[in-house]
């Protein structure tokens, strides 16, 4: 029962588009949504409770109060949603991992503009450029920028008054070639300005422009017989098409968008921004999104979009996404889902990024959490092998014996998909005589289930039997003999094609050869295999010795058992020493077993 009536909250509640929040007992918000229609939305919390996750089921039972903001159009709902999370960061939001401040370049409003880089973004009137996720790949550019064009990068104010009277010098930055010496006139603004255009144009995207202009620069050069300046100019084209070639051109007919795509698991989503300016890939980041309620990834875009947008200050008026994000489309803002061409390359490129970028991340957090991959594992697990539970305890069976003799039958126990060697187990096959594979199944797989029934101990959530349909059908009829056949998931596992066999199934299923769950599978039934042969082994070599030591005259069946009770091999029983021998056998004996080893 809720803590309040929320079918009279309903009644208050429009048929319009807006923002929900959720408070609690204690007048904290603990939520925050948006919605096309209000009333439905939140009515949809309370009306379908048995289709909720198990989250959300918390969160509606902790709702005290709600209140809602209405708003003109969808898109101004989803903006102000936005802004509420970051202000109030309420519990059961989507947590945005990501609050790093990003640097910038700008181009400071004063006399002869100074270039640099800044991570304080102040609205002085200077023009700033970015923000830029790859730091890196900011002072590429700014390196490229002072390689073509000499500027200054001293702190003076160039006020034309100040120049004029002859109160500053120029510096070793002069005499090197990095700045034509403006501080005592050397250059005037309008050539700096000049200098400052192309700038403007790079930062902007507009490279194309830049060289366009810088070759008829060099034509007019070289017609004007200056080969001096034309050699400049080329030097100054190459190291352009030099990092045009670093950039990833889109086309010159796709300008100034922006790309979002998104790439998710159970607990995270990743969120990628490609800004295209110009034909352009100028910016690039990833967003790291913590889920909170299992939101779906159309809602987990189109809260990132307005934050990636809000820190990059971007103003593109098209946003290409993989999906429509049900958001209303107004006259300065237009969502487009591409299906094919150059807008399509754009959105598959970003999703190359984030989903490298998830890959990455998650085994990050593997490494440092191994339990985050051993989760994982399993629900891939259980997904691909279609099983309503999580496989955290699986058996594997497998049978060993040459030509029908010392048949025996061995079980290596997985626990969170890692051996668990404690609890492996071998069996001496009792019930059946000469080379009958299937037989000895059933009775391995009778007497395993029937002694942890018998000791009350946990069934596995998953059985594998090394074989084909044959092995299989055997192993399930002593699970219907024991009346546990649906309480466990049985599985066969085919070596020639690495097939899996179900109960009644006659097509087999076929993992992808690199999956994790097949690489598990493979090595439970390689273990099952190493341990059974190693048991046969011995099984084999003790059993042939025993033969052999009883074919020596005077030593029985008692005397053997006492020598293998002491010695445990056959091996040491061949190495002994006279003195040791005679704490089992006497004088005649132990001259006898000599013998017959020596002769």
């Amino acid at each position: 029962m809720e803590l309040f009536d929320y079918k009279e909250e309903l009644k208050r509640i429009p048929h319009k588009p807006g923002v929900y929040q959720y408070f609690d007992k204690n007048n904290e918000l603990i939520y925050v949504g948006k919605a096309k229609d209000l009333r439905n939305r939140v009515g949809s919390y309370f009306v379908n409770d048995s289709q909720l996750n198990s989250k959300t089921r918390v969160l509606v039972r902790k709702i005290n109060r709600i209140a809602f903001t209405i708003v003109d159009t969808e898109i101004d709902a989803w903006l102000l949603e936005n802004n509420l999370i970051k202000k109030h960061k309420p519990r059961y939001n989507v947590m945005l991992k990501d609050d790093k401040t990003y640097p910038w370049i700008v181009i400071k409003q004063e006399h002869f503009p100074r270039v640099f880089w800044t991570r304080k973004y102040i609205k002085d009137g200077s023009r700033y450029y970015g923000p830029y996720a790859s730091v890196g790949m900011m002072h590429i550019i700014l390196d490229m920028i002072r390689e073509l064009f000499p500027l200054r990068t001293c702190n003076l104010n160039l006020a034309p008054e100040n120049i004029a009277k002859g109160k500053y010098k120029v510096c070793l930055e002069y005499q090197i070639g990095n700045c034509k010496g403006p501080c005592e006139g050397y250059q005037g603004e309008e050539d700096y300005n000049q200098n400052l255009s192309d700038i403007k144009d790079i930062l902007n995207g507009k490279i194309s422009v830049v060289t366009n202009r810088l070759k008829g620069q060099m034509t007019d050069a070289v017609n004007g017989l200056n080969f001096e300046m034309a050699h400049r100019l080329k030097s100054k084209l190459d190291k352009l098409s030099n990092y045009q070639s670093k950039s990833t051109v889109v086309s010159s007919s796709i300008t100034n968008v922006d790309v979002f795509n998104i790439a998710a698991d159970d607990s995270y989503a990743f969120v990628n921004y490609l800004k295209v300016a110009h034909g352009v890939v100028i910016q690039t980041q990833t967003l790291e999104m913590k889920k909170r309620l299992d939101e779906s990834v159309e809602e987990l875009l189109a809260l990132a979009i307005p934050e990636i947008r809000s820190r990059f200050k971007s103003t593109s008026r098209e946003i290409i996404v993989p999906f429509d994000i049900h958001i209303e489309e107004r006259e300065d803002l237009k969502f487009t889902v591409p299906k094919m061409g150059e807008k399509r390359n754009l959105l598959d490129l970003s999703y190359k990024n984030v989903a490298y970028f998830k890959k990455e991340r998650m085994l990050q957090y593997e490494r440092l959490n191994p339990e985050i991959k051993t989760e994982r594992v399993l629900k891939q697990m259980q997904k691909d092998l279609r099983m309503n539970v999580l496989p955290r305890h699986i058996e594997c069976f497998d049978n060993s014996n040459i030509q029908g003799n010392f048949p025996v039958s061995a079980i290596v126990v997985f626990k969170d998909a890692k051996p668990s060697k404690k609890d492996y187990r071998h069996f001496n096959v009792k019930t059946v005589i000469g080379p009958n594979d299937f037989a000895t199944m059933e009775e391995a797989v009778f007497r395993r289930y029937r002694r942890l029934l018998d000791e009350d101990q946990s069934l596995p959530q998953l059985i594998i039997i090394d074989g084909g349909k044959g092995q299989l059908g055997a192993a399930l009829k002593s699970l219907k003999l024991l009346g546990i056949e649906k309480k466990v998931t049985i599985i066969g596992i085919a070596k020639r094609l690495e097939e899996l066999y179900y109960p009644g199934d006659q097509y087999p299923l076929y993992l992808d050869k690199k999956s994790e769950t097949l690489r598990i599978i493979q090595h439970l039934r390689d273990e099952a295999h190493r341990f059974g042969i190693t048991f046969h082994r011995n099984q084999r070599s003790r059993k042939t010795f025993v033969s052999e030591l009883e074919n020596i005259p005077g030593i029985g069946k008692t005397s053997v058992e006492k020598l293998l009770k002491l010695f445990k091999s056959a091996k040491r029983v061949k190495e002994a020493t006279e003195d040791e021998l005679a704490k089992v056998l006497n004088q005649k004996q132990v001259k006898a077993l000599r013998q017959y080893f020596e002769g």
